[in-house]
């Protein structure tokens, strides 16, 4: 371990992976010593407890394997330029697939999909409407994109894209969920790879979300936390594209038709059919690939709740893949593909064994259970470097994308969640239903969701009685007949879990979110004329697609004018919209655009977020953080949660959707 200390100030990959091969090798050293020394009970609920554990200490053990080999050489793939001219470039089909989203969201990205930089007679943009809402045809009319829909809703999101294969011709697919807006340069960046590679049937890209997910908004600090998605999009997905392994995520990405209709379509199978396709096309020999740029951006979930329950469908869906298309088993895939697909399908199964580890100190605490049939010594010698060096080699790939111990809390506010549908989908691969996870919602006041962090208040009930207990016996070791540095050891892990436990209860505190667009902290030049005919030039401060804040120039006074219109450029050609002065403070100015006609409306989704470099560097520096400060801004996360009161409530049922059976189970 002392060597790799050393290692660890090469800033060079090759010390990455010596740290990763120390970390194998050390945990490895470990569950060998778990099995030849230490699982002997003396009676049954000995052998039960120790079992257990023992089990989801194997699967944390394959887990870390599966991802150190996933991640090891994260690949970086360039960008391939178009080429031909342009009658020659491939036609692409653009399929926005909506079902019960509002026009508010769905607008945005059909405005941002139509101005895409490409030859305007070699792409067609479709709005698949499976909620046959005769206000989005007349949308699509009046905007100039394609509508389509159908007479039922079989398979969901998948029946919808098969559906619009049938009734469109264009050589490539491009999908965008109706959240997810893409940039002006989207399909510059990635048509070229599928021109170059006649045998590659998918370029994603990443899910960047410039709204903040309820971890982020929830908890104190958080907007200094990376987005829940940024270690795959940022790592994961890397790593999976040097194996020919990229995963389709459903959005982001575009397809080759031919592969699709070779593969008679996307998988319906499953609930996640992104991923289950993508197999399907690997098994077919098609290859993959994954562009890691911010070419699109999307809306986190609004609520724990939402979140909650996009996850369960996720791990619904990777486990009836896992149940129904092994990629251990059957042909066409590489040893490297099997493996990386393993490790996506089996981290889905979290949930138990995640409960397993946060209850397992209370068997020893409680009921003096040797679970571990070692000395505290024993167990300190091998366990606490398995345990350092999984953190490290976690922490030194994932670059910044995922602080210490986050990976653990992220879990824990899933795992009560994902245990049953997990495994009553094991058992039973057909069933469950796919849900559309909702975007776009709003909280007149903060609230504690108390729903959903439920199962954690109780387990962090029995924490604290455990830890209330520990001490007396520790204090009274020699009545209680127990070794105190076994019991401290117990102690020490149950410490740990409690502090997990509260960091995860802590983002079920949900923050007040009156707003209806998110203001993005752009410095964007623009005009300001008022009613009385006096112009002023400034730059905002943040701006959305419903205002903008700016400051007044040093000593200007604003009395009570008004502003009546603001104009700014794109592409080196102004517009103008309405607005109104909602607020000012001191020289901070609120303005509200008011109601602007279409072609307006597409000019400023063409500014905020269509321009090509609009999310490059959006959102918190990806940075590494230490161990020590990460565990001192979750120790402050915590506190923050005991001193919590909650607001005045005005309507909680109007001010945000009951959810009714959130997490399918």
């Amino acid at each position: 371990m002392g060597l790799t200390l050393l290692i660890d100030r090469s800033p060079s990959h090759f010390a990455s992976i010596v740290i990763c091969l120390s970390s194998i090798l050390t945990s490895t050293r470990y569950i060998f010593w778990r099995i030849t020394q230490t699982l002997r009970f003396d009676h049954i609920m000995d052998a039960v407890f120790g079992g257990v554990l023992f089990m989801a200490e194997l699967y944390a053990w394959a887990i870390l394997i599966l991802g150190l080999f996933q991640i090891l050489w994260p690949m970086q793939r360039p960008v391939v330029p178009l080429s031909g001219e342009d009658e020659e470039l491939p036609t692409v089909d653009v399929f926005i697939p909506t079902y019960n989203e509002s026009m508010e969201i769905v607008q945005n990205t059909v405005f941002a999909a139509l101005g895409m930089d490409y030859p305007k007679d070699r792409f067609n943009v479709y709005l698949l409407d499976d909620g046959h809402r005769e206000e989005f045809r007349l949308f699509a009319e009046e905007a100039g994109c394609h509508y389509l829909t159908r007479n039922d809703n079989l398979n969901a999101k998948a029946g919808n894209l098969n559906a619009a294969l049938k009734k469109t011709k264009g050589e490539l697919v491009c999908i965008f969920d109706c959240d997810h807006v893409p940039t002006r340069a989207f399909l510059q960046l990635t048509v070229g790879w599928l021109q170059k590679e006649p045998n590659l049937a998918l370029v994603q890209t990443p899910h960047f979300f410039y709204s903040p997910d309820p971890i982020q908004r929830n908890v104190p600090g958080g907007d200094e936390l990376p987005g829940d998605n940024e270690l795959f999009y940022g790592t994961v997905q890397r790593g999976n594209d040097l194996w020919d392994a990229t995963f389709f995520c459903g959005s982001c990405a575009i397809l080759r038709r031919e592969a699709l209709e070779e593969n008679n379509g996307f998988s319906g199978e499953t609930v996640t059919e992104d991923a289950h396709t993508a197999l399907k096309l690997q098994r077919r020999g098609w290859d993959t690939a994954y562009i890691n740029i911010r070419l699109s951006a999307g809306l986190a979930t609004d609520t724990l709740l939402a979140h909650i329950k996009q996850r369960a469908r996720w791990a619904r869906g990777m486990t009836q893949i896992l149940r129904i298309d092994n990629p251990l088993w059957g042909r066409g895939l590489t040893i490297a593909q099997r493996l990386c697909y393993m490790n996506a399908l089996l981290h889905y199964q979290f949930a138990l064994p995640r409960v397993i580890f946060l209850i397992s100190p209370l068997a020893f605490i409680l009921f003096n259970s040797s679970i571990i049939h070692a000395s505290a010594v024993m167990v300190f010698a091998y366990a606490i470097p398995h345990l350092f060096m999984s953190l490290w080699a976690h922490e030194r790939l994932s670059n910044g994308r995922r602080q210490p111990f986050w990976g653990e809390i992220n879990e824990t506010l899933l795992a009560f969640h994902l245990i049953k549908p997990t495994l009553i989908t094991f058992l039973n691969p057909k069933k469950g239903s796919f849900n559309v996870t909702d975007k776009g919602e709003r909280m007149e006041d903060d609230y504690f969701d108390i729903r959903s962090v439920r199962p954690h208040l109780i387990t962090a009930g029995f924490l604290f009685l455990g830890l209330v207990v520990g001490i007396v016996k520790l204090i009274y070791s020699s009545y209680f007949h127990i070794q105190p540095s076994v019991l401290v050891l117990n102690v020490t892990w149950a410490s740990f879990n409690f502090i997990i436990l509260l960091a995860s209860i802590a983002v079920a505190h949900e923050s007040r979110q009156i707003r209806n667009t998110v203001r993005f902290p752009f410095r964007i030049p623009f005009t300001a004329y008022f009613e009385d005919g006096h112009v002023i030039d400034s730059v905002t401060d943040n701006i959305s697609l419903g205002g903008l804040a700016f400051s007044l120039p040093k000593n200007y006074e604003l009395a009570d004018r008004e502003i009546s219109e603001i104009s700014m450029k794109v592409d080196n050609r102004s517009f103008a919209l309405p607005t109104k002065i909602v607020s000012k403070s001191g020289s901070l100015v609120r303005l509200q655009f008011e109601a602007a006609s279409m072609p307006e409306q597409k000019k400023l989704v063409a500014a905020l977020m269509g321009q090509a470099d609009a999310w490059l560097h959006y959102g918190p520096e990806e940075k590494p953080v230490s161990t020590i400060a990460s565990m001192k801004h979750i120790l402050k996360i915590i506190f923050g949660l005991l001193r919590y009161r909650p607001q005045k409530r005005i309507n909680k049922k109007a001010a945000i959707k009951n959810e009714k059976g959130a997490v399918k189970k």
